[in-house]
């Protein structure tokens, strides 16, 4: 039994719940995860250019200078593809696997692309500022001119990227050294 202050009698814990609020949470709960699943998503003007290539195979693509901000490559394979100058900013390449693809020029900025095989890549001039490449393999990559300000790599990225690393970026003006913080 719980006693009450200031009450004349103790009630049993039963009689202080609310019962009548039984029936909204019974009603309105499954309404609101029906509607959730249900209803389509709602488009946003920024979701326009978002293509999903997630699990799909891109080798040897053309994506050359192409707008793909924000679009999702996870899991997807894309050897020799070419992404020179595109628009990657915010995109996902999160277990995905890219060896000998061009990035030349391209805009990685605020990219996840976290357990990436990025072997043999052309990053010539790429911007990869804040990106998340944990776990990635960026082996035998090309990274004159790139740009890594507070992307966040392994120490043993970083170290094989610094042997090679040289040059400004055009875009940011970052040394590509101090932006890979190399010693």
């Amino acid at each position: 039994m719980t006693t009450v202050l200031g009450s004349e009698a103790p009630r049993p814990m039963a009689e202080t719940r609310r019962p009548r609020w039984r029936w909204v949470r019974a009603a309105i709960l499954p309404l609101l995860l029906t509607l959730l699943l249900v209803a389509p998503p709602v488009a946003r003007a920024d979701d326009q250019d978002r293509v999903d290539y997630t699990l799909t195979n891109q080798s040897g693509k053309d994506f050359s200078g192409e707008q793909l901000a924000g679009s999702s490559f996870a899991g997807a394979t894309g050897r020799q593809a070419n992404f020179q100058g595109a628009d990657l900013h915010g995109a996902i390449l999160t277990q995905a696997a890219f060896p000998e693809a061009d990035f030349s020029g391209a805009d990685l900025s605020d990219t996840l692309m976290d357990k990436v095989d990025m072997s043999g890549v052309d990053l010539t001039g790429a911007v990869l500022r804040r990106a998340i490449a944990s776990g990635s393999d960026f082996t035998g990559a090309t990274v004159t001119d790139a740009d890594f300000t507070d992307a966040l790599i392994d120490r043993v990225d970083q170290r094989i990227l610094c042997r090679d690393a040289r040059g400004s970026n055009p875009v940011t003006g970052a040394d590509t050294r101090q932006s890979l913080d190399c010693r």
